[in-house]
């Protein structure tokens, strides 16, 4: 079992904000002490790893929420799961698309600034973009 501390140390997110989780509804199944102090888990962190990643490629704290209420509702939400994360999948890959199309952007830029000699924006040079 590990403290909040011992969490955010392993998980790099602040006491806050497993605490805004937890309050969130998101990490229901950690552990309290008699005196309400949480314990958490390595099921507990792996499932923390598993909010991170989910949101940090687009996925709501509400979303989140509603697959992790699936989660704990058995075998029986199976499909809705797969169905929430073929979704989100999608979003993913359209965002990587929407980023190759602006690294291919920027690096045309750089090519055509390399070519022509400048690499700097400054005042006088306004019109170089």
């Amino acid at each position: 079992m590990y403290t909040i501390k011992q969490v955010s140390a392993k998980t790099g997110l602040t006491i806050y904000t497993l605490r805004y989780y937890d309050k969130e509804g998101l990490l229901p199944l950690v552990k309290r002490t008699p005196t309400g102090i949480r314990k958490f888990s390595d099921d507990d962190i792996a499932w923390i790893g598993l909010i991170c990643c989910l949101k940090n490629s687009g996925m709501s704290i509400e979303k989140i929420k509603e697959f992790m209420i699936l989660c704990l509702k058995g075998e029986e939400t199976v499909e809705p799961r797969k169905d929430i994360l073929l979704l989100h999948k999608q979003h993913i890959l359209e965002q990587m698309k929407e980023l190759q199309n602006s690294l291919d952007t920027v690096n045309y830029k750089i090519d055509h600034y390399k070519e022509i000699g400048i690499f700097h924006i400054d005042g006088d040079k306004q019109n170089a973009v």
